[in-house]
């Protein structure tokens, strides 16, 4: 049997896609990160299938159980949360898989800042504004990260940052980035994003330490950072320009 790695999406039970809802009704065990996803995502598993819970194991516990199901011939969805391409510890499992010599595929899900974006309604990428988006994380009690790879070398681009994992560091980080965008920089933090407990703080790189805090925020939260975000631009798109349309029909 095959191992599916399987995006969650944020956490609502309607945010996954349709080979996710599959996949999961046909599943004979399913490991879930129960920190991170709503619990109604699994009302798409079978009533008999063994759920597991892995925010109390580590990876090599997590392994074992798909290789155990896999040698009971038994189908196995290891859920990740948002999208497996994303701090997912995908790397990591598959790697053990192939060791063991289980086979595995990968789901897709809607990665977390996008629901963010979603939620605050707003695009990441305005033109003439932002035309980039960084991913990124930062370092507390977790994996060091490379060297050139610091928030300073990303926020001098002037991108839309995105900062997942970061959310317990959100006064250090603002004091980091405000040299780049400024103490006026829009900046949203969506907590568990589509979940029930959903929460959206609004605010600038100098008011939303004091949000955070204040709310008393400490995991499931992504941050969003830059002009984009409130970018009163009438820029338009190449792409759909009457300029572009134009030069098409000239060139017929």
């Amino acid at each position: 049997m095959t191992v599916h790695f399987v995006g969650a999406g944020p956490g609502a039970a309607d945010l996954i896609t349709l080979r996710a809802a599959s996949l999961l009704g046909v599943a004979d065990v399913v490991l879930f990160p129960g920190t991170y996803i709503d619990t109604a995502v699994l009302s798409h598993c079978r009533d008999d299938a063994d759920l597991v819970d892995t925010q109390e194991l580590d990876l090599d516990r997590i392994t074992a159980v798909m290789v155990e199901a896999h040698a009971a011939d038994r189908d196995v969805v290891r859920l990740t949360s948002g999208d497996p391409s994303l701090y997912s510890a995908l790397h990591e499992q598959t790697r053990r898989l192939d060791a063991a010599g289980v086979p595995w595929d990968v789901t897709p899900g809607v990665p977390a800042y996008a629901a963010a974006a979603a939620i605050v309604g707003r695009e990441l990428t305005v033109p003439l504004v932002a035309q980039s988006v960084v991913l990124t994380r930062t370092q507390a009690r977790s994996t060091a990260m490379p060297e050139r790879e610091s928030l300073a070398a990303f926020a001098a681009t002037g991108a839309t940052l995105v900062l997942h994992l970061a959310i317990t560091r959100t006064r250090e980080l603002m004091a980091e980035v405000a040299p780049f965008y400024g103490e006026d920089c829009p900046v949203a933090v969506v907590s568990r994003a589509s979940q029930p407990e959903e929460l959206v703080l609004r605010g600038t790189v100098a008011t939303v330490p004091a949000l955070v805090e204040e709310a008393g925020l400490r995991q499931a939260a992504v941050i969003l950072v830059g002009p984009a975000l409130a970018s009163a631009s009438d820029a338009e798109s190449y792409l759909y320009s009457t300029e572009r349309v134009a030069r098409k029909e000239r060139l017929r």
